[in-house]
């Protein structure tokens, strides 16, 4: 949502308007895929998932109805930046072969790049409720519509009963559920060969399959390219590194300031929305003094503008808020934000 407001030099300029209940959600799902993988699904409670988020009770529950609910936004929410990754990828791959490829890699990468969230989508999920464990048959079911396609494909394929898509999707999810669990650090798309053979084999015959476990596998590295707002061990949660509990008010300068680098006072307070010149300035300083933020201008003792820009920690810290900053017009989405100083 994008407010218009006036200012005195006549122009109208467009903000960004941060809505705190995405962040809130965001901050607690984040929080919530730890507490799952460290307590597991069955022990964890909601006073744990809101103690690591800095959240109150009463806000998760305007958000979620419950522990099943959140860990069904968790895995909806993976499931959805997986497909959004496999319909990019897949845009002029003609062949089923190639588009099973393409996804199997997408998933196996995903997993690689999120390990934390993988073990909760993956192994806490199947520990979930009735309503938890449909939603995982339902995502199989759409993985062995993706596998029944090659049905459709060479003489041998339509022989394959139907009932073999399934069948494969049970095993692939078996296989990689026993990884995780197992947790020997081994990269997951070093297994896509293998499944790939295992996949084709009953649709295009044993030479297909054996071209499959041939072909080069490009690893990527084992390095999240989303904002994981709560870690464990080192790249963990920087939000514990500040003494303060972050407000709406902070999330917009922090992401002001990461939109406009080397900005003054006043153009990071218009901004964020905060006009009262006497008010930002408070606020700027007191992030310096957290290490959020560093001044690199004259400032007033040579009576030239500041000039702000985010320390190391304060880029840690707005990526961790989910403060995406694409020419000035970001969406932040990720934090628990109650009360102002």
């Amino acid at each position: 949502m994008i407010t218009e407001r006036s200012h005195s030099v006549g122009t109208r300029v467009a903000y960004p308007r941060v809505r705190v209940s995405e962040m809130q959600r965001a901050r607690l799902l984040s929080a919530a895929v730890v507490t799952f993988d460290e307590l597991g699904y069955a022990r964890a409670t909601v006073a744990h998932i809101t103690a690591r988020a800095r959240v109150s009770r009463r806000t998760f529950y305007d958000l979620f109805a419950g522990r099943e609910e959140c860990l069904l936004a968790i895995v909806n929410d993976a499931v959805e930046r997986v497909v959004t990754e496999f319909e990019s990828e897949c845009v002029g791959v003609g062949s089923w072969c190639g588009r099973v490829r393409v996804g199997l890699g997408v998933v196996l990468a995903f997993l690689d790049r999120e390990p934390v969230l993988a073990r909760v989508c993956v192994v806490q999920s199947a520990r979930g409720s009735q309503r938890v464990l449909e939603a995982r048959e339902e995502i199989l079911a759409r993985v062995a519509g993706l596998f029944d396609e090659g049905r459709g494909e060479g003489v041998r394929a339509a022989q394959t009963p139907p009932l073999t898509a399934e069948g494969l999707a049970g095993a692939v999810l078996a296989i990689v559920y026993k990884r995780l669990l197992k947790g020997d650090g081994d990269q997951l798309e070093g297994l896509l060969n293998e499944l790939m053979g295992m996949i084709v084999l009953p649709y295009l015959g044993p030479a297909a399959a054996r071209r499959e476990c041939t072909r080069a596998i490009p690893v990527t590295p084992r390095t999240s390219v989303m904002p994981v707002a709560v870690g464990r061990g080192v790249g963990g949660d920087p939000l514990r590194e500040v003494p303060m509990r972050l407000t709406y008010r902070t999330a917009r300068v922090l992401q002001a300031t990461a939109s406009n680098p080397g900005g003054s006072n006043r153009l990071i307070g218009e901004q964020a929305d905060i006009h009262d010149q006497g008010q930002i300035s408070k606020l700027l300083g007191r992030l310096e003094r957290l290490g959020l933020l560093r001044n690199t201008g004259n400032g007033h003792a040579k009576g030239e503008a500041n000039a702000w820009s985010l320390t190391g920690l304060g880029e840690r810290v707005t990526q961790q808020l989910s403060l995406n900053t694409e020419q000035g017009q970001s969406e932040q989405q990720s934090t628990h934000l109650e009360g102002s100083w």
